[in-house]
């Protein structure tokens, strides 16, 4: 039977030094997650720690989609700003995709990019680096995100190091979650106020013009858009305009107009329906990839104005970074697309009421304009209508103004006769 030599002192002391930094490092990590609901701010706190934990040259944290069919780099350091929510992997893909499916780390002390797993991303200097450690963040038993460690040369992760950032993972696992679900009640909550802002600014006395305006500032913020616009079709022309965006740009704002069928907003006004593009430069029927290009835009959301299953027009909504738009989304901007629809309806319909109001006016006029000519004159009808006709031509006027014309002077015919009389 083989004999267990006990601990020595100096052993013993290592121990207890890894089990109290050990003990710190998660009251650190609990103190400073539990004082936040922002998932940015703990995100980039968990980075932090981790980085100083394993000394790391580089830290990159995933989290999964909502969808739960993607990982999303969400947080890093060294920071790659323009990355962040860019780049995406499949689960199962790479490494990173592989730990997060098969729930379980994965330590490479050299020549990580050897790895038959490994996946490259050209524009992460990262992906040069030796050593690397992949573990998977759970809560509730789920993964809800990995978190990879990287250093620049080969480097033998000792198991209390492997142990701690393990630890690590499953301690924030709880935190993202409930950070994640405050920033979807928070959305939510942002979703119900922008409607209630939508139906009161749609029944308000604002000019159509301010109405489009006001909508697109709304949507831009509820969907956190990169531009936001409203375009218009032109029943005459059958040309798509924008009539409304909250971009400052005046390369999006020169866009030119487009025909029905033209482009991804083209089709969405034809085929009356919802579209989403991924990322508008992958999309071969997208008409301004250069636009985009110099905008950053990438992932669209293009939703009908429907009257009476009429489209009358298209709200656009960009993003900066690759989104994957929800159902319930896709139901608020096309409820959204729909009040504005019925506010320009409504607007149309006031002009048509005041223009045969203003034709009814004039008709009247007309008739007293003709009745006068035809008593003072002696002329019939239609020789009163041709005189005021002919008169209108003659001096640029409208028919307006000369039936006026006509019975002022009458008015005052009618004044100096009783004057002499």
């Amino acid at each position: 039977m083989a004999s267990t030599r006990p601990l020595s002192i100096a052993q013993l002391e290592q121990a207890f030094r890894e089990k109290s930094r050990e003990v710190d490092v998660l009251h650190r990590i609990t103190d400073s997650i539990s004082n936040t609901l922002d998932l940015e701010a703990v995100l980039k706190h968990i980075v932090e720690v981790v980085v100083e934990v394993t000394k790391a040259d580089a830290c990159l944290l995933y989290l999964l989609s909502d969808k739960g069919d993607e990982l999303i780099l969400r947080a890093s350091k060294n920071p790659h700003p323009k990355l962040i929510g860019r780049i995406t992997i499949g689960m199962g893909e790479g490494i990173t995709g592989w730990v997060a499916q098969e729930r379980t780390r994965v330590v490479i002390p050299s020549n990580a990019s050897d790895d038959s797993r490994f996946k490259f991303f050209h524009n992460l200097p990262e992906d040069r680096h030796q050593a690397f450690v992949s573990v998977p963040i759970m809560a509730k038993k789920e993964v809800v995100g990995v978190i990879n460690v990287q250093h620049r040369r080969p480097k033998r992760y000792r198991p209390d190091e492997l142990a701690l950032l393990s630890t690590i993972a499953n301690q924030v696992g709880g935190a993202i979650e409930n950070a994640r679900l405050y920033e979807q009640m928070r959305r939510k909550a942002l979703q119900v106020e922008t409607l209630s802002q939508v139906s009161e600014t749609v029944a308000s006395n604002r000019l159509i013009e301010d109405v489009l305006q006001l909508l697109v500032t709304m949507t831009a913020q509820m969907m956190n858009s990169k531009i936001c616009s409203i375009m218009l079709l032109d029943g005459a022309t059958g040309d798509l305009r924008i009539e409304a965006t909250q971009s400052l740009s005046e390369l999006y704002r020169r866009k030119p107009n487009l025909k029905i069928g033209q482009s991804i907003s083209g089709r969405a006004v034809q085929e009356r329906r919802p579209i989403i593009v991924a990322d508008v430069m992958k999309e071969p029927n997208y008409m301004y990839p250069d636009m985009a290009r110099k905008e950053g835009l990438c992932s669209l959301l293009c939703v009908p104005m429907l009257v009476r299953e009429k489209a009358v027009g298209v709200i656009n909504s960009y993003t900066s970074a690759p989104y994957s738009f929800t159902s319930e989304e896709v139901k608020l901007l096309q409820a959204i697309a729909n009040q504005a629809a019925i506010a320009i309806e409504h607007t149309t319909l006031l002009e048509k009421s005041f223009e045969m109001q203003e034709a009814l006016a004039v008709r009247k006029l007309l008739d007293r304009a003709k009745g006068y000519l035809m008593r003072s004159k002696k002329l019939s009808e239609e020789e009163a209508f041709r005189l005021i006709q002919r008169q209108s031509m003659d001096l640029r006027k409208s028919m307006r103004e000369i039936a006026e014309a006509v019975l002022l002077a009458g008015e005052l015919d009618e004044r100096a006769d009783k004057q002499r009389g």
